[in-house]
């Protein structure tokens, strides 16, 4: 659910029409730092750096973003510290930790870390006493898209690093959690990101002309559902152009199925008796409103493969 940040104390706004970047950024001073406050744990401070060095060329999430990132990025070594270990615990369930920002409970919410088994949060413990004596601050992971595995292999991994590698690697994800919250917080309708596909045919090395294809959205659940069904033109790609565009190409997951079964039944490619390839489903997942995301399909009746283009 779309939220204005917990930091604005403004809890009954919840239903309020998200601003747009321009929008916000033609507030007063004190309304963006208010607003903004928070993407940062715990750290104020950025939003009011930010509002110094308020710029007319900020006009996207990724511009907002980027400037944010560089007023931590250009800091001191001691205030990026007090930033790493302004965030919480990990290890501590859900509402137990006094001063949790109400963002950073959804967060942990979301990742299913209230939900640690006994011998779970027996393991966590441990590696995260571990990790918290080795690098002086707490294990920051950007949870909102993960899961509890995703956690604990995240944690037993990291905590090998060396020190500088590590305070490089939880910066990092410091970022990666300010750019989500900015995300479920401002408007992104106005966004210029779109979705393209193409099919090559690998065995006869060829587009792969007339496939059906499906694109489903996974997440988030409210709007999850089919987006679209497309057959493929002469060039292997979709008429109309973009397959997702405008306010339709919202951060989420997605699933692309290939009908490539019927595809090569139909070009008249040797294949089993029962194919070996029937439906490809390609999961993958957009997180920028503002990019170009490209996911195209090599296939053959033997193998497939896919990478994000451009």
């Amino acid at each position: 659910e779309r939220r204005v940040p917990p930091s604005t104390g403004r809890e009954n706004t919840m239903a309020a029409p998200l601003p747009t970047v321009k929008d916000l950024l033609s507030r007063t001073t004190e309304d963006i730092e208010a607003f903004l406050g928070g993407i940062y744990e715990h750290s104020p401070w950025v939003a009011k750096k930010l509002c110094v060095i308020k710029s007319d060329d900020i006009g996207t999430v990724t511009e907002l973003a980027e400037v944010m990132k560089n007023i931590v990025d250009n800091s001191t070594s001691e205030i990026k510290m007090k930033l790493l270990r302004a965030h919480p615990d990990l290890c501590e369930r859900v509402g137990k930790i006094e001063g949790l920002t109400d963002a950073s409970k959804e967060e942990q919410s979301r990742a299913g870390l209230q939900s640690l088994t006994s011998d779970e949060l027996e393991k966590f413990t441990k590696l995260n006493t571990s990790y918290k004596q080795k690098f002086g601050f707490p294990f920051i992971l950007a949870v909102r898209n993960a899961n509890k595995y995703t956690v604990l292999a995240a944690l037993e991994g990291r905590e090998t690093n060396n020190s500088e590698k590590e305070f490089l690697t939880a910066l990092e994800q410091v970022h990666k959690i300010a750019w989500m919250r900015l995300l479920s917080c401002l408007n992104t309708e106005d966004s210029k990101g779109f979705l393209t596909c193409h099919v090559l045919d690998t065995a006869k090395g060829c587009p792969a002309a007339k496939m059906r294809i499906e694109l489903h959205r996974v997440s988030p659940p409210e709007m999850a559902g089919l987006v679209g069904s497309f057959v493929t033109n002469d060039d292997g790609r979709l008429d109309g152009g973009p397959a997702l565009k405008g306010k339709d190409f919202t951060v989420g997951i997605y699933e692309w199925t290939f009908y490539v079964a019927d595809y090569f039944a139909a070009s008249g490619s040797s294949t089993a008796g029962q194919p070996f390839l029937d439906q490809v489903p390609l999961r993958f997942g957009i997180d920028n409103p503002d990019d170009h995301y490209h996911v195209p399909l090599l296939v053959s009746p033997w193998s497939f493969s896919t990478y994000r283009g451009s």
